[in-house]
């Protein structure tokens, strides 16, 4: 058996590209003046056109989080990357007090490199509203706001962008949690120029629509995931999405969809957990045979269920799925606090974002990813990555913050096991790198062409770190900069592990309070890895042109977290005080960065 015949030309390819490839980091959002936003249409045709959010998002100096990223399998030059890119949020004019108004959309970014990540054109998927190019009707989505996105390339040059969008396009509180797929392909057909491929825009596709009701209330559809089917064999070109489907309850279970007409039209959402729930973080990966898994995390908080992960497959690509397999427990990690209130809180900032530590941190949980090599002819293996409490780690944080309950904290690491398909069997748990100093947060990992490849946040480098606080806070509640990104790659399938990297030159701050009107951080929930043999380009956010500054709106001796931005803010003859006048200054730069890894 061994690789295909095809695959053993890509892989000579990569290899001679790869050997001069340096782990330089680039910057994929270029939403600031001197770089600027691009529309699809004219990346792809030539045609000049663009539109306010485009102007707004070549001026921004805004907030993405969330990245997604996928090499093209045709030719390593073609990376397409993504995230929640909010570069278009205040394009709406300004309000009587001289602030812009942030009721712009947060949208899919569309980021195009052809030069194997050397360099990113910045854009935005078509639909977005004020899109009024060629392609935007042809994207037939309701909805105002986007975000979760992935990306998947097929065999034959296409390239899919799947969401999750909310947010009434009339401005009501509905919050409509549609999941949706965009599809692109080369301009010149499957036999045209490998690096256009992924490049002409042809249409957006809901597949599953949530119930329209505010506040998250109702059917809600979150946590996407995205994969195609690139063997060659039986099942090439289909497209599957996996998503959670949440309800006013708050119960959720993992939804299935297929394509087999390259994204065009998806089959009836298919229930995979209907006898559980509190189920997420779904995620899809195809055998070389194409079976086709999917992952995904169980809470403990429903029917006894443990925390841990599960594995759901599919022999008839994608069409019918067996039942559950419990793969591993795990000890979970979830940042968590008392607010003021007196609630249960994920993340912890100023005002009513306010906890009773004292602390400011960025929402964390433990969350878990999987894949496979398409290209490997012999193993059904199934490679899972996921970070979560290194047991033996646990200790009391003598206040209301912790990571397992309030009070009780620990160190969080990641690990890696090897499930087999055709046996049902698997390997132990173990740690990648057992670094004794520092959190390990939201890994991810990617297989394609016989090397593992892997990635995470790391904090070993925070000065304040330790078990019983939040990434990058100080005994004395100020933050530091904390987080770096590290890769590492296997040869082996995993059994070892080797090239630890240190990808990103600058530690930065991820507690910077740049949402809910600038009092409490958000990092988003994942990085991002892709790869082609010993090819591999990772992408993450990133905060290090972030200018931090002082809110106005707090006494001096409140608040010293050095967690503040820079806002402009004027205070009122009544006492209120403005919103920010300068959002454009650097407050709110939160990046998407991304280097070649290990």
């Amino acid at each position: 058996m061994g690789q295909k015949p095809f695959i053993r030309l890509v892989m000579c390819a990569i290899a001679a590209t790869a050997s001069g490839n340096s782990l330089a980091e680039v910057r994929l959002t270029n939403d600031f003046p001197g770089g600027g936003y691009v529309s699809a249409y004219t990346l792809a045709t030539g045609s000049s056109y663009t539109d306010a959010t485009l102007a707004e998002c070549s001026r921004a100096r805004g907030r993405q989080n969330e990245p997604s990223v996928a090499v093209n399998p045709r030719n390593i030059q073609v990376i397409i990357g993504s995230s929640n890119d909010y570069c278009g949020v205040y394009n709406d004019g300004e309000d009587a007090d001289g602030a812009p108004i942030p009721s712009g959309p947060i949208w899919l970014g569309y980021y195009r490199s052809e030069n194997a990540g050397v360099s990113f054109r910045s854009s935005l998927v078509p639909g977005y509203p004020d899109d009024t190019s060629p392609y935007a009707a042809l994207a037939r989505v309701r909805t105002a706001s986007s975000g979760d996105p992935v990306i998947a390339w097929d065999g034959h040059g296409r390239v899919f962008m799947g969401s999750e969008s909310s947010g009434d396009p009339a401005g009501s509180p509905k919050t409509f949690g549609d999941v949706w797929v965009a599809r692109f392909d080369n301009p010149d057909g499957e036999n045209g120029n490998t690096l256009n491929d992924g490049k002409r825009f042809l249409g957006s596709t809901v597949i599953g629509k949530g119930s329209s009701a505010p506040n998250l209330l109702g059917v809600f559809h979150d946590k996407t995931a995205l994969e195609a089917d690139r063997t060659g064999g039986r099942c090439d070109g289909n497209v599957y999405f996996a998503w959670a489907r949440f309800t006013g309850g708050r119960i959720s279970n993992i939804y299935f969809s297929r394509s087999v007409d390259h994204g065009e039209t998806w089959s009836h959402p298919m229930n995979l957990t209907a006898r559980q729930g509190n189920l997420q973080d779904p995620d899809i990966s195809v055998t070389g045979n194409g079976n086709v898994y999917v992952t995904y995390d169980v809470g403990a908080r429903q029917n006894g269920q443990p925390d841990g992960v599960e594995i759901v497959k599919s022999t008839d690509c994608g069409k019918t799925f067996g039942p559950s397999t419990l793969v591993t427990t795990y000890v979970p990690y979830n940042a968590q606090d008392i607010s003021d209130s007196g609630g249960l809180a994920r993340d912890c900032g100023d005002f009513s974002e306010h906890c009773q530590s004292g602390y400011t941190f960025f929402r964390r949980t433990t969350s878990t990813r999987s894949t496979a090599d398409q290209y490997d002819a012999t193993n059904e293996w199934v490679y899972i990555i996921y970070d979560a409490t290194k047991p033996g780690t646990e200790v009391g944080t003598g206040t209301t913050y912790g990571s397992l309950s309030p009070g009780l904290g620990s160190q969080s690491g990641v690990y890696f096991l090897r499930y087999d398909g055709a046996t049902g069997t698997h390997t132990s748990p173990k740690l990648i790198d057992g670094q004794s100093t520092g959190h390990q947060v939201f890994p991810d990992i990617s297989a394609d062409g016989g090397v593992l490849h892997a990635l995470w946040w790391d904090s070993r480098l925070d000065p304040c770190y330790s078990p019983t606080r939040p990434i990058g806070n100080c005994a004395d509640r100020t933050t530091v900069p904390s987080l770096d990104v590290w890769g590492v790659m296997s040869a082996d399938h995993g059994t070892t592990w080797a090239n630890l990297t240190r990808l990103t030159s600058v530690t930065s701050n991820p507690n910077y309070e740049q949402f809910s009107g600038r009092t409490v951080p958000f990092a988003g929930d994942y990085l991002w890895i892709t790869s082609m043999g010993a090819f591999s380009f990772g992408a993450w956010t990133d905060w290090r042109n972030t200018v931090a500054g002082v809110d106005q709106r707090e006494v001096a001796s409140e608040d010293n977290d050095r967690a503040d931005v820079h806002q402009c803010r004027t205070q009122l003859p009544s006492g209120a005080f403005t919103g920010d006048t300068c959002p454009r200054a650097g407050g709110l730069d939160q990046n998407i960065y991304g280097s070649n890894t290990p």
